[in-house]
């Protein structure tokens, strides 16, 4: 059985994916690009978990690629939303612990066009999961 006040929680996951997007535009305009980078695969995971729970199934992990994959059996799974998630993953880990590179800050590889990229990849997901959701 489908408990409803779970599963009507979607709508707060994607009110904090739209809070996680617009912190990663401020993080892209304030010149913190790993941030941005995060913020951005952030968001999209938190609207890809909002289907899951519009859905009533349950989301483990924060693989994006993953996450869509296992929403493929119930609906239609665009391959340029799952190359989106591919470019978001990339930005889970790194962009926040500095062991990720042999030497160097996250924050001293990362530039505006992977910013813009990660979120336009990030929106793109989150419209997608929109459309599901509302």
């Amino acid at each position: 059985m489908l408990n409803q006040h779970v599963a009507n929680r979607f709508l707060d996951w994607m009110r904090q994916a739209d809070a996680d997007l617009r912190h990663a535009v401020h993080s892209l305009e304030a010149g913190d690009f790993e941030w941005c980078c995060f913020s951005a695969q952030q968001a999209a995971e938190k609207a890809v978990k909002a289907v899951f729970l519009k859905t009533g199934r349950d989301a483990w992990g924060h693989t994006l690629t993953i996450l869509l994959g296992n929403l493929a059996d119930i609906m239609t799974m665009p391959e340029a939303l799952i190359e989106n998630a591919k470019v978001l993953d990339k930005h889970y880990i790194p962009t926040r612990y500095p062991n990720g590179f042999d030497a160097g800050a996250p924050t001293d590889f990362y530039t505006r066009g992977e910013g813009e990229t990660a979120l336009g990849c990030a929106r793109e997901i989150i419209r997608f999961c929109r459309n599901q959701v509302c």
